[in-house]
Formats: C-alpha cells, sequence, structure tokens
C-alpha cells in the first residue's frame, strides 16, 4: 500500500527527513486517510498510539500516516483471524 517509512540516506553526509514509501495503490492510502483521522478521535487504542508518538516528538503528517498503517495491521488481523476486534487484546 505503500504506507511503509523510506529514509532518505547518501552516504554519510547527506541524511534527509524519512518520507512515504509510495510504491503502493495511491488511491489505497487516499481511502484511509479519513478513516485514520476519526480513529485518531474515538478509537481508544489508536488515540493512544498516537499520543504516544506526539509524546515522542513526531508530527502530525508522521502520526497520520503511522495511524493508516497502524489500521492495515488491525484489518489484517481481523481478516486473517476471523474474529472481531477486541481492544482489550491489543497491545500497541
Amino acid at each position: 500500500m505503500g504506507l511503509t517509512p523510506k529514509d532518505k540516506i547518501s552516504g554519510t553526509s547527506v541524511k534527509g527527513k524519512p518520507r512515504l514509501c509510495k510504491t503502493g495503490n495511491g488511491r489505497l492510502r487516499k481511502c484511509f486517510y479519513m478513516p485514520a483521522m476519526v480513529a485518531m478521535r474515538f478509537n481508544p487504542v489508536v488515540a493512544e498510539f498516537q499520543r504516544r508518538l506526539k509524546e515522542n516528538g513526531k508530527n502530525g503528517k508522521v502520526i497520520v500516516c503511522a495511524v493508516m498503517r497502524k489500521l492495515v495491521h488491525i484489518i489484517y488481523g481481523v481478516l486473517k483471524t476471523g474474529k472481531p476486534f477486541n481492544p482489550q487484546f491489543a497491545s500497541f
């Protein structure tokens, strides 16, 4: 889906900000933006994850992308196990 972080490094002297890989489907990334924003506000597990990232000094767009990736992992887990999402089981 192109939600993996990609470091920009050239040798030992040039280091840029990490960015999204963007090798995946751009339409899927666009579809996950608003669900990530809503999950940060209303899902207690994702809200805790967002709070931790903010305390570690991450900026807003990095947090949104990390939450989008976390939602993909949650969806994959639900589809693979066939069980509904259980917030008590999730330990991020």
